[in-house]
């Protein structure tokens, strides 16, 4: 007969919760845990940055470069102004998924904005994408399952900006817009900005969708383009100041 003191109660045994049969529970962990955590924190929403990760400020002839410090100037001026607010909770937090190049110029300048930060980072089979150190620590997530994190990227978030990236970029902006174009997000409840025109219009050539009638004309109101750290700070505040 087994000795009491060696039997594992099951929310304690790690081998049963690393199986197959303990998926569920895993996916429901990664949907409860996250809500504990942001609940504790007071956060009531967030402004979600995309972009690539490839993006490194030290490459000084990356044609992306420049993408790099736009997007932490305007993560920092974004910041600064939801500080000011002083409403209950923590308003429009910056978001991102955590990892390097825009995500990580994100956090930074929300960091140095003196606002909390968060990453909803991704473990990977292929390489381990490491958080950047700008995320706040109380923020930072770390998330087995790809869809349980696109769930909490989305799901709090009042603006989408998009800045220049590849595929996972890609896969996310047009899942937000999806959303939106089937109401399954209402078009006030988020904004969505593709930042960096000139790349947006040469990478996808959303009136071609229109004219072949992938989609209809008015799913190109569905988001806004942007250059500038400035005129983006400027139609970001305008929207976000009526989701208060």
């Amino acid at each position: 007969m087994k000795d009491k003191t060696s039997i594992v109660k099951a929310y304690k045994n790690l081998d049963f919760l690393k199986s197959r049969d303990a998926r569920t529970l895993r996916i429901l962990s990664e949907y409860l845990e996250p809500l504990s955590r942001l609940n504790s924190q007071k956060v009531n929403n967030t402004v979600l940055f995309f972009g690539s990760s490839m993006v490194n400020p030290e490459q000084k002839d990356s044609p992306l470069m420049k993408y790099y410090w736009e997007a932490e100037e305007l993560a920092f001026k974004l910041a600064k102004w939801a500080i000011k607010l002083k409403q209950k909770g923590k308003n429009f937090v910056i978001s991102t998924g955590g990892g390097p190049g825009i995500m990580e110029a994100a956090n930074r300048g929300a960091a140095r904005a003196e606002g909390k930060t968060i990453g909803m980072n991704i473990s990977l089979p292929m390489m381990e994408q490491t958080l950047n150190p700008y995320v706040s620590p109380e923020l930072a997530f770390m998330f087995h399952y790809f869809f349980m994190r696109k769930f909490w990227l989305l799901y709090k978030a009042k603006a989408v900006i998009a800045f220049p990236g590849g595929y996972g970029t890609l896969d996310e902006i047009f899942e937000a817009l999806t959303l939106l174009q089937t109401k399954k997000i209402k078009k006030d409840r988020v904004v969505i900005l593709l930042y960096g025109e000139e790349y947006w219009k040469k990478i996808v050539d959303f009136d071609s969708l229109v004219e072949h009638g992938s989609i209809n004309p008015e799913d190109l109101k569905l988001f806004a383009y942007s250059s500038t750290p400035e005129e983006a700070f400027a139609y970001l505040t305008k929207r976000l100041t009526k989701c208060l």
